[in-house]
């Protein structure tokens, strides 16, 4: 059979999704999913718990997308409507479905404990149309709903993450590549760092012009990092990768002086693949990033293999008390210079035992710049016992972007070190 494109829109539903009080992770994680089962996402809005804007994102998103995923609006409280506005939405009438209410009944009776008797809105949640097939949501009280109208398929999940990703991955997505006949789709990811997009695009603008129609190259710029997605969409899986890694082995010659790795992988997630198969450890001792660093290195499970701690130094006496900061160093060039992260990175390698080690010091912002040392003025250091260097950076952003900014560049600049320790000084 002629596999066509599988398009899917994501609607996520809450008012609390439009005022900015809560951040939708939902919608980009599911896109992430359904396209490594094939499906593309065309579309992703987010709609108040409003009727008539709910049924209108429903009747727009049914005409260009085969596949419609919402979440959100389930819940047990008065402003959770979206199950009345699908029962009504697909012609149904509101039943109790006997294995849902078992199930509310056991988390409130056995898992939760609650005292008293479980409240008639709870008990609600075994409501749910009799035009759906019901998802059975083990992590909630809120069922998952499947509909389907002609060609089209329609599925409602609850807003809270959890939930929502458990019954994505044991129910819809079995079900999705069950219901349809999936084409191809294949990614390979380069992430490249020190220029920009237009610099990055300049230099590609003859391979990409030359690239066949079924293969898309996409520019994700960020923090002083570009990630370059290569997309090929076709029916023969094999074939499709087998031409991404001949289109790879032309590009990365392009790139040479900017390319870091040919995986879909972030920056500390590169550092930490680096020292885990060197077997190798780091530390960071942070002033002006204020445990930024650390928080970007530990991200991932087994991080501690490779990441021993840090040192958040922000106030000067802890540089002296802990890492050993010489005081006459502090008084004549200052927290924000040179010599100080070098002792930093120093008094983090003897304290820490560890083989690498980062350091940070600089003006964040908006106040305490001088006409020396302005706002978005940055020293960091990276080595180890046998050497030390170190980078000056001037951003010009809000203080939340220049510690991202520094975090980001630190990083780079251990990987650098760790790439080029054993081919000489580092340019």
């Amino acid at each position: 059979m002629n596999r066509q494109m599988i398009i899917a829109s994501i609607i996520t539903i809450g008012d609390e999704l439009l005022i900015g009080q809560v951040v939708d992770t939902n919608s980009a994680w599911i896109a992430q999913e359904l396209n490594k089962i094939g499906v593309w996402v065309k579309r992703r809005i987010s709609v108040g718990d409003n009727k008539d804007d709910i049924r209108k994102a429903l009747d727009e998103e049914s005409r260009g997308a085969n596949i419609i995923l919402m979440t959100g609006g389930l819940g047990p409280t008065a402003d959770d409507i979206t199950k009345p506005i699908l029962c009504e939405y697909f012609g149904g009438k509101m039943i109790v479905n006997e294995e849902v209410l078992n199930h509310v009944k056991f988390l409130f009776e056995k898992v939760y404990r609650r005292p008293g008797a479980i409240l008639e809105v709870n008990l609600k949640q075994a409501e749910v149309p009799d035009v759906c097939q019901v998802l059975h949501n083990a992590r909630g009280t809120a069922p998952g709903m499947w509909f389907e109208k002609g060609e089209k398929v329609f599925v409602s999940m609850p807003g809270v993450p959890h939930e929502m990703k458990g019954l994505m991955q044991e129910k819809v997505l079995p079900r999705l590549k069950e219901h349809f006949v999936m084409p191809a789709i294949v990614h390979q990811t380069v992430l490249t760092a020190g220029a920009g997009e237009s610099m990055v695009a300049d230099r590609l603008k003859h391979w990409e012009a030359a690239l066949p129609a079924h293969i898309k190259l996409a520019y994700l710029p960020n923090y002083g990092m570009v990630r370059l997605r290569l997309t090929a969409f076709g029916q023969d899986k094999n074939k499709l990768e087998a031409e991404l890694e001949s289109q790879l082995v032309q590009l990365k010659p392009l790139l040479a002086d900017w390319f870091v790795i040919d995986e879909d992988l972030t920056m500390p997630q590169v550092v930490g693949k680096k020292l885990k198969e060197r077997k190798q450890t780091t530390a960071t001792a942070e002033s002006c990033t204020g445990g930024y660093i650390a928080h970007l290195l530990t991200q991932d499970a087994g991080a501690s293999s490779n990441y021993k701690g840090s040192v958040v130094c922000y106030d000067n006496e802890v540089k002296i008390d802990v890492l050993n900061v010489d005081r006459k160093t502090i008084e004549e060039f200052g927290a924000v210079s040179e010599p100080v992260v070098v002792q930093m990175v120093k008094g983090a390698l003897d304290a820490l035992k560890t083989d690498y080690a980062i350091a940070t010091s600089g003006i964040m912002g908006p106040d305490g710049g001088t006409e020396k040392k302005p706002v978005g003025m940055v020293w960091v250091a990276v080595g180890n016992k046998e050497k030390i260097i170190t980078r000056e950076f001037q951003f010009r952003f809000d203080r939340l972007r220049n510690i991202e900014l520094t975090a980001m560049n630190a990083l780079n600049l251990l990987r650098k070190f760790i790439d080029e320790e054993s081919k000489g000084p580092i340019l």
